[in-house]
């Protein structure tokens, strides 16, 4: 067994752990395969291992690996049968690339402002279907972290609401980086909290399905505080060469 396919079957026996602490159905969190700087042979791996979410932070590297890997399936890889990708768009999204990561991602989870908001409904509207997102919250208030600060949420979501063409699935964060997991735990619990006063009021096209949060070093943490998507590239794949 590859090292690649030994760490995601350790971070599913995780995420189950987790999950089953909390009370939880460990089937409501999807494992996403964060394949920044990774090559297609790794993925390959992962995708042999059964996962078939995986996450890409630029455009330009998404389009490579979508082009190189694609999303329909394909029959037999590595003894998997009619495997297919759901491609994340998890990292900041420039506006002009709008268009393009429409047409690869499955989900983008880094909407955090108007100008991006109003770009991607224009995309949904000229393609002529609803576009998949999650709203990216700066819970932590860091400068250095993108995201709508958590007083700006709702305003940006009433806004997409009476466009009518983005689908709102719910809401992303980036914790800050520590070397203690339960320093994260406080962001995870107020991204959390933020969904269900969202989930209130009751705006048309907006969801509260999901809670992306959680990387490599808090994950566990994350799913016991409700994650629905984690985003897991270090504990995979290794570190970054």
């Amino acid at each position: 067994m590859s090292k690649i396919i030994s760490n995601v079957e350790n971070v599913r026996r995780a995420i189950v752990a987790a999950a089953e602490r909390a009370g939880r159905d460990p089937r409501e969190v999807t494992l996403i395969a964060v394949t920044k700087t990774r090559t297609v042979a790794e993925i390959q791996e992962v995708i042999a291992a059964g996962v078939t979410d995986l996450g890409e932070n630029r455009v330009q590297e998404l389009k490579e690996k979508w082009s190189a890997l694609g999303t329909a399936p394909t029959g037999h890889l590595n003894g998997n049968l009619n495997w297919h990708l759901n491609w994340h768009l998890i990292g900041s999204l420039q506006t002009n690339k709008a268009k393009q990561a429409v047409e690869m991602a499955s989900l983008i989870h880094s909407v955090d402002r108007d100008a991006l908001a109003d770009e991607l409904s224009k995309v949904a509207e000229r393609l002529g279907r609803p576009v998949d997102v999650l709203i990216q919250v700066n819970v932590s208030g860091e400068a250095t972290k993108h995201g709508v600060s958590p007083e700006g949420l709702v305003p940006l979501l009433k806004r997409i609401s009476q466009q009518g063409r983005l689908r709102v699935q719910g809401l992303m964060t980036i914790a800050p980086l520590d070397s203690d997991p339960e320093a994260a735990r406080p962001h995870f619990r107020a991204l959390r909290h933020l969904a269900e006063e969202v989930r209130e009021l009751e705006l048309p096209g907006v969801e509260m399905k999901h809670l992306s949060m959680g990387m490599s070093g808090d994950y566990q943490v994350a799913v016991e505080e409700g994650a629905t998507l984690v985003r897991i590239g270090t504990a995979i794949f290794g570190p970054r060469s």
